[in-house]
This record gives C-alpha cells, structure tokens and sequence, in this order.
C-alpha cells in the first residue's frame, strides 16, 4: 500500500514554511506529520500531491491502490483504527472535507468513492502556522508515547536535578545530559538520539530535542517547545516549534514561535511574544495578503527556510519573515518582510538568487546534505513568483 499525502486546501495557508516543503514535511511535538503517519500505519512507501514546482523533489504517487491522506492533525484511537480499515473505495470526512481515503491514484477521483463516514470526534487539526506552536504540547504528548512505548530510556546522569516521574522522561541512545535542571512536573522531556543538553540548562517540559542536537550553555528552556534534529540553541526560549538544521545559539529570547530549517538567529536576536496593551496579535496572512487577528495574545516570529537574523535584531510581536531572507539593519523590521529580503526594511533592495543559492548551498555542505538542482528550482521558482 502507498500512502499518499495531499496538501488539500492547506498549503498556501500554512505559507511561509511551506514555500519549500509539503504540509506533510511540517515538524510538530517531535515527528514531521508524514514520520509520524508512518509509523502509525507501518506503511515506508510515501508519496505527496503538492504544488508543482516542489513535486519534483518531493515524490509523486505511483498510480496503484493508496491510502490518501490530510496529515495536518493528530488522530484519536477511533479515528486511528477507522483509517487503518478502510478498505478501497471507502473515505472519511472531517468538516466537510475529504480526510482519508483507500482509492486507486491511477483514476484520481471522488467518482470512485462509494462509502463516506463523517468523523464527528473533535481532532487537534492544524491549519495555519500558528498551530504549531500552540497545540505542541499535544503533539509532543502524542510522539513521546508513540515513539518510547514499551522502551527502556538511558537513566539520567546524577550530575542532574530532577522533579517529577522518570516515565516521563526519555533520553535515547547517545545523548548527553550533565549538570543540568530537568522538570517534568509540567510535561514529558524527551532527549534524542545523540543530542546533547550542555551544562547549566534548565528545561521545564513539555520539550523535545531531536537527534544531533544541542541546548547550549545555560540555556532557559521553557514548555511547549521542540528543537528538530542538527538545531543549536542557547538564551531564553518559550513555546517554539524549530523544524530542524537551524540555529539560535546565543542569548536572545523568542517565545510563540516558529523557525523553519536552515535558519540563524545572530546572537542576541530578540522576538517579542506579547504586544504592551495586551490585545490579540496580527500575522500576516499570504492567501489573502494582509494582517488579520489570531485571537491569541502571544505570538512571536514565524520565519521561512533559508532567513537569518544579524546580531541584536529586534523583531515586533507578530513577525513574518519570508524564504532566503537577511535582516541585519538597525532598528525593528517590519512585521512582514518578504521573501529574499536584503536587509529587512520596506523597501530594501532583494537578496540576489545567486547569491542566496551559494549560502545556501555552503550552510547545507557544512551538514553533509546536498544543495541539489531541486533545491535551487524550488528557491528560483519562488523568487520569480512572489
């Protein structure tokens, strides 16, 4: 069976983190949502319907019977066994709107739907960036049982402080925790495969640390947040959701927040998550090109892949950045800097796609990863269309 992961109606709501990666290639709690829907339906053979200027790197479906799927939510129990016995033709409906279906991709069609359920449980859906960050407790909640069930953590060194219960903390084969404060009175921890939390940090669960990566000296990490794989942190962090192959390093804080990959935050880089009259914050929305209200009171930074911050910037409540942009001028940006920008400032001349490509491609070859042809297609491609 191939399982086959549909952007739906959500990619461009979820812009800018998804300029360069389907919806299913979002990290939340630990897990992107298309590792954590396969290991959930232990099903390897993946395929995505994207936007066509990413589908060349990111695999079309081979036209055989497939699962089809939304990925952006955590399923329950009852959803869970629903999807896992489909059987073809047969689909599920969530609000009106197609969820999973056991269908034939070489006759792409709802025509071959014979059987639609209506899921009526409520299901922690995500649908715009914002989500990420404000629903990783669950996430990480659902990852931590996911991934360490029946599993036997390395015991935490002494050199530690710990409050609560050690189930609720998981430290995987190769990391390193030494003098460090870790509470998970507040929600789980869990520690990565070699990742490594430095002397001097305290963290305050609910947090995940995921492969290869580090929590600097004296790090403050507060709940609510995830550092995806080969990621550095340092300073004040709350509630942010980082994908992964970024950094912020230094002290600095950001809270309500998320970073896409490949991203630097100079050192002592600042988001403000709080407006000082305390009313709801404004994001930046790309489908219908303006601010609109979150309804929430804290919401810092959300910045695409590929963006970096100089030393000391200052970003406002309810930042946008966008793909393959440099902010290193005085002063606070913004709230919406576009993609590519040089500098930040409305109005800045536009970061030269050659240029951005050969940084780019220098940051990944410091991770061993290629910067390939796809790569530079899809940052062409948006340079020239937004």
């Amino acid at each position: 069976m191939q399982l086959v992961f549909s952007d739906a109606q959500f990619h461009e709501d979820f812009l800018p983190l998804t300029f360069t990666r389907p919806t299913a290639e979002m990290r939340c709690g630990v897990l992107t949502f298309a590792e954590r829907w396969q290991k959930l339906l232990e099903i390897t053979e993946t395929a995505y319907i994207t936007e066509d200027y990413l589908q060349a790197k990111f695999r079309s479906p081979e036209q055989v019977q497939s699962l089809f799927l939304v990925p952006n939510f955590l399923p329950t129990d009852q959803v869970l066994s629903l999807i896992r016995k489909l059987k073809p033709g047969e689909a599920l409906v969530y609000e009106n709107e197609l969820l999973a279906a056991n269908i034939q991709m070489k006759d792409f069609s709802l025509n071959q739907i014979e059987k639609m359920t209506d899921i009526t449980e409520e299901l922690v859906f995500f649908k715009k960036p914002s989500d990420l960050f404000t629903h990783n407790a669950k996430a990480i909640d659902f990852d931590f049982e996911l991934l360490t069930r029946g599993r036997v953590s390395q015991e935490l060194s002494e050199t530690n402080g710990f409050l609560g219960d050690k189930k609720d903390l998981f430290i995987e084969e190769g990391a390193v925790v030494e003098f460090s404060t870790l509470n998970c009175k507040t929600g789980k921890i869990y520690i990565g495969r070699d990742a490594e939390v430095m002397e001097g940090c305290h963290l305050r669960g609910p947090i995940a640390l995921c492969e290869n990566s580090k929590f600097n000296l004296g790090s403050k990490i507060y709940g609510e947040t995830t550092v995806g794989p080969y990621s550095k942190v340092g300073g004040e962090v709350n509630n942010v959701v980082i994908f992964g192959y970024s950094n912020k390093g230094h002290d600095g804080f950001i809270g309500n927040s998320v970073i896409g990959e490949w991203c630097n935050l100079g050192a002592d880089t600042n988001s403000s998550n709080l407006k000082n009259n305390y009313s709801a914050v404004k994001l930046w929305n790309y489908r219908h090109e303006q601010f609109e209200d979150t309804g929430l009171q804290f919401c810092g930074l959300i910045m695409g892949d590929h963006s970096k911050s100089a030393i000391n910037t200052q970003f406002n409540t309810g930042t946008v950045v966008g793909v393959a942009s440099n902010i290193f001028k005085s002063g606070f940006p913004p709230n919406y800097i576009p993609n590519f920008s040089w500098g930040g400032m409305e109005g800045d001349e536009r970061f030269a796609l050659n240029k951005a490509c050969e940084v780019a491609e220098r940051v990944m070859a410091r991770r061993k990863i290629e910067f390939t042809e796809d790569d530079r297609a899809i940052l062409t491609y948006i340079f020239s269309e937004y």
